[in-house]
């Protein structure tokens, strides 16, 4: 696993894609750090709160090559071939992929001690700049998950790099476009039908088995017609409320608001075992299929 961690943080920083994503966090991070100090009081927490939507570029761009480029390059029929278990070639990816992430912040992290250090009033609480600091760093984890699922099943890195921007824009505003939805119980439950649909796609692109996708589609259906025929009073607003519980970046509020929430410490945790099982999942199909 170090042989393929290695050589994917060699990818990242021989090229451009790991200066580039370096260079615009900490960018970012430097204009919101000054317009904080020049607003009033030092503040931290703030900042990482203004700069979640970053990640909308910066995990696409950090993620687009690492499968989806070796498959442009036909190079992944190396990977298919080494002594390892897929679980080993994906996390040395995704652990190389941390690390490149991680850096920009890693420096960011000086940030609260010299914003004390120079401020002439009040002081940052770096109890929360550090807390809020995990809560982005799990955050960034997760989001990196995602974006290597979605290059694992593109044969192009801009595909890659459009389809995880398009995906994460969408985790980005899926409570605000929720609340589009209609409160009634049939808006509800065509948009649970919706997404069930879109989730028997994702399972079928991932598995290649158009009969356990078909199959997962129906009972699926099924199983929500016969809740609605059951309970028709829970549905009710009830698509805008499970989508507001699985929003992955309003997880990321209560850091903003001094809150340490290990509740969603855990969650980003669960989306990239998730996210990692699919991926094994979907390079273990290109492996036989090769």
């Amino acid at each position: 696993m170090s042989a393929i961690y290695e050589r994917e943080l060699d990818s990242q920083l021989n090229g451009l894609t790991g200066y580039v994503y370096g260079a615009l966090m900490l960018l970012f991070a430097g204009i919101y750090v000054m317009v904080s100090n020049l607003a009033g009081s030092p503040d931290f927490t703030n900042v990482l709160y203004s700069m979640t939507f970053l990640y909308l570029i910066g995990i696409p761009l950090l993620t687009m090559r690492s499968v989806a480029e070796e498959r442009h390059q036909k190079t992944d029929q190396l990977l298919y071939s080494l002594p390892l278990s897929m679980t080993k070639i994906v996390l040395g990816k995704y652990l190389a992929l941390v690390t490149v992430m991680v850096m920009p912040i890693a420096v960011m992290a000086l940030y609260p001690l010299v914003l004390n250090a120079l401020a002439t009033a009040g002081s940052v609480s770096l109890k929360s700049a550090y807390g809020a600091l995990t809560g982005y760093i799990f955050l960034g984890m997760a989001l990196t998950a995602v974006g290597l699922y979605i290059s694992s099943l593109m044969d192009s890195p801009a595909l890659a790099a459009g389809a995880c921007f398009i995906v994460l824009l969408l985790a980005y505003f899926l409570t605000p476009l929720s609340e589009y939805i209609p409160s009634s119980g049939l808006a509800s439950l065509a948009a649970f039908a919706l997404a069930a649909a879109v989730f028997a796609l994702i399972l079928w692109r991932a598995t290649g088995n158009r009969a356990v996708a078909l199959g997962l589609w129906l009972a699926l259906e099924g199983a929500l017609g016969i809740c609605y025929a059951l309970w028709p009073g829970q549905f009710p607003g009830l698509f805008a409320e499970i989508a507001g519980w699985l929003a992955i970046f309003d997880r990321f509020d209560n850091f903003a608001y001094d809150i340490f929430d290990v509740r969603a410490l855990v969650y980003f945790a669960s989306v990239t075992a998730v996210f990692l099982f699919l991926t094994v999942q979907a390079m273990e199909r290109r492996r036989w299929a090769a």
